[in-house]
């Protein structure tokens, strides 16, 4: 290594790396659907199936990202993901907004598992490069 240059932090564990991933495709999701509900003409009304696919491939990338660096037991990985990143939505959205549980949530809940879970199965039979 050259003298001087910095290091990237490295995530070794797994599900923490599949929450950063989920977080960072969860933002870019967010930001399409801004800017799609600013340039189109879609609606606000229109958003609750929007925001499921949004995380949902949240999820399904996170745990692909947590079956990969696992390298074993992928679904279960992906499912962990999944299930810590409903938990970080719900708590994020009953703090900001002050919601509740609803029938929209365990949708989600239902959503995110198997979405991450899937992941997770692809993400362990990936080959590391």
């Amino acid at each position: 290594m050259l003298k001087g240059t910095v290091k990237a932090p490295q995530l070794t564990s797994p599900l923490l790396a599949g929450i950063v991933f989920s977080v960072i495709w969860l933002a870019a999701g967010a930001l399409i659907l801004s800017l799609l509900l600013h340039l189109t003409s879609l609606k606000e009304g229109n958003l609750d199936t929007y925001t499921l696919l949004v995380h949902g491939i949240s999820a399904l990338f996170g745990g692909l990202t947590a079956g990969k660096r696992s390298a074993k037991r992928g679904w279960y990985s992906g499912a962990l993901v999944g299930a810590l990143y409903f938990i970080i939505i719900i708590i994020i959205s009953f703090l900001a907004a002050n919601t509740s549980i609803t029938l929209h949530s365990l949708v989600m809940l239902a959503v995110v598992l198997l979405a991450a879970a899937f992941g997770g199965m692809v993400g362990v039979n990936l080959k590391k490069g």
